[in-house]
């Protein structure tokens, strides 16, 4: 395998595939009407992602380490809670069973994830977004639920950002007009709207970020997927 694979799940969630065909999990909420993917289907994972706790987000994390034996990857509180609550045993949490904190860089199997800050509300710990390195040197930014903010600009400078996963729905994050002025910012090869249509409160369609993208960062190319959908990326 010579690609990058990114699969949208729906909402937040995406399935990241590596050139080595290590899989990994981000925000794995399975259980709403526009989830093109069920737990079952859910064969292997190296690693799990966690943006922050809410039930759209931590989705079916705890199911996909039972049933893989992937290690999970959260906040210290949201890995503590998942510890206390019996669902996520300590040997299959991040950093001895600790989890991380906003900073922290975690090295697992060549694949380097480094936990960054959002803006947004959480019941446990602090809400964060994740840049993560593959082994090919392929650099993925999941923002999680956030507004804009101004260091986005410097994970741009920091880590040279192949792919970026941008929410634009609106009243709980960033809107399309954000979104797009944070594509300036990080100035990635690439885009992804998320976190839109799951709800009816949400922005139903991405084409005012797609417009707004093109105006505000018009080298940024922007990739719309559907549930399901599965986009390559060739470093």
């Amino acid at each position: 395998m010579d690609k990058t694979t990114i699969k949208w799940i729906s909402h937040a969630g995406f399935q990241i595939t590596s050139t080595t065909g290590k899989v990994i999990y981000i925000d794995p909420w399975f259980d709403n009407p526009l989830a093109a993917m069920k737990l079952e289907e859910v064969k292997q994972a190296a690693l799990v992602l966690v943006t922050h706790d809410h039930f759209d987000h931590m989705g079916q994390a705890a199911e996909i380490v039972g049933q893989t034996g992937g290690l999970l990857v959260a906040n210290v509180e949201t890995a503590r809670r998942l510890q206390n609550e019996g669902k996520v045993p300590t040997d299959k949490v991040c950093y001895f069973g600790y989890g991380m904190n906003i900073g922290g860089n975690l090295v697992y199997e060549g694949i380097s994830v480094t936990m960054t800050q959002a803006f947004h509300s959480t019941a446990t710990g602090a809400p964060c977004g994740y840049i993560i390195k593959l082994e090919d040197g392929t650099t993925l930014y999941h923002a999680g639920d956030t507004g804009i903010f101004d260091s986005m600009k410097t994970f741009g400078e920091l880590y040279s950002i192949d792919v970026a996963m941008l929410p634009v729905g609106s009243v709980f994050t960033m809107d399309p007009f954000q979104a797009a002025r944070a594509a300036k910012m990080i100035s990635p090869k690439k885009v992804i709207p998320m976190h839109y249509k799951t709800f009816p409160i949400l922005v139903q369609d991405p084409k005012d970020f797609v417009t707004l993208a093109k105006k505000e960062a018009p080298g940024v190319e922007v990739v719309v997927m559907n549930p399901g959908q599965e986009y390559s990326y060739t470093k």
